[in-house]
C-alpha cells in the first residue's frame, strides 16, 4: 500500500508515474545532507513543508497529543489532523513512531 494526496493505492491499483523510479532514486542516497538537497531540489517550498507537516502529525498523533492542540501548534487545519489520525487508524504510518 501507498498513498499520495491521501488516496490510497494497492498493488492492483495504477501508481503514479515514476513511482517506482523515484523510491529506487532515495534508496541510493546515503547520507542527510544529500538528501536534504534531493528534497529541496525536487519539491517547491510548500510541499516540503507539507511533507514536514504531516509527519510531524503523525508523530504527535502517536504521542496521543490531542487534535486541536496539533493543529494550533501547527498552524493547520483540523481536518488535515484528523485525515493522519484516519490514515493511522486504518493501518498507515507503522513505520512513524
Amino acid at each position: 500500500y501507498f498513498y499520495t494526496n491521501c488516496v490510497c493505492y494497492t498493488e492492483d491499483m495504477k501508481a503514479p508515474a515514476y513511482f517506482d523510479e523515484l523510491i529506487d532514486f532515495t534508496l541510493i542516497i546515503k547520507d542527510k545532507k544529500t538528501m536534504r538537497e534531493f528534497l529541496i531540489d525536487i519539491l517547491t517550498p510548500e510541499e516540503l513543508q507539507s511533507v514536514c507537516n504531516r509527519l510531524e502529525i503523525v508523530k504527535r498523533l502517536k504521542k496521543k497529543i490531542p487534535q486541536h492542540t496539533i493543529a494550533k501548534d501547527l498552524g493547520t487545519g483540523i481536518a488535515t489532523v484528523t485525515r493522519g489520525s484516519s490514515l493511522i487508524k486504518q493501518g498507515f504510518f507503522r513505520y512513524v513512531k
